[in-house]
C-alpha cells in the first residue's frame, strides 16, 4: 500500500468527501495538478471539469467541481468547491440539454449580459459532460 495524506472535498452544501488518498488530479488556474503525500504547500483555484481521486488501496473516485480553490498542506489536501458531485450521481441528459441551450442562447445573443452568461453556463456544461466521459473511461 502507497503512502497517504487526508483529504477533504467539501461543496457550499456539504462535504463530498473525507480520507486517505494516495493522489488527487485536478485542473489548477495554471493546468493539471497531481497532488501526492509530501506534495509542497500549494493554494490555487480551480477550473470546472473532473477531479479523481485515487484512495487508499488505489480505488478511484470521480468529481465534477464546478470551480473553487486546492489547498495543499503537508498533512492535508483541501479541495473547497462552489459545486461538486460525484460524478455517477451526474445527469448525462441534463448535461447534454443545458450545453444546447447555452449554444442556442449564444447564437441569438442580444446583449454583452447574455452573452457572457450563456459562455459560462456552456463551460460549465462541457465541464460536466468531461466528467461524466471521465468515469466511462475509468469504468470501462
Amino acid at each position: 500500500m502507497g503512502m497517504t495524506v487526508h483529504c477533504d472535498v467539501v461543496s457550499a452544501e456539504e462535504k463530498i468527501y473525507s480520507g486517505l488518498v494516495e493522489m488527487l488530479i485536478a485542473t489548477g488556474s495554471e493546468g493539471e495538478l497531481g497532488i501526492a503525500p509530501s506534495h509542497a504547500p500549494l493554494l490555487t483555484a480551480l477550473k470546472p471539469g473532473p477531479v479523481r481521486v485515487i484512495k487508499q488501496g488505489g480505488e478511484e473516485e470521480v468529481f465534477y467541481v464546478s470551480g473553487g480553490y486546492l489547498e495543499v498542506q503537508p498533512s492535508l489536501i483541501t479541495l473547497l468547491a462552489d459545486t461538486a458531485h460525484r460524478a455517477g450521481d451526474m445527469d448525462e441528459a441534463a448535461a447534454q440539454e443545458a450545453k444546447k441551450e447555452a449554444e442556442k442562447a449564444l447564437a441569438n445573443r442580444t446583449g454583452e449580459f447574455e452573452y457572457s452568461r450563456a459562455a459560462a453556463e456552456l463551460a460549465e456544461a462541457a465541464a460536466q459532460l468531461r466528467t461524466i466521459q471521465q468515469l466511462r473511461k475509468k469504468v470501462r
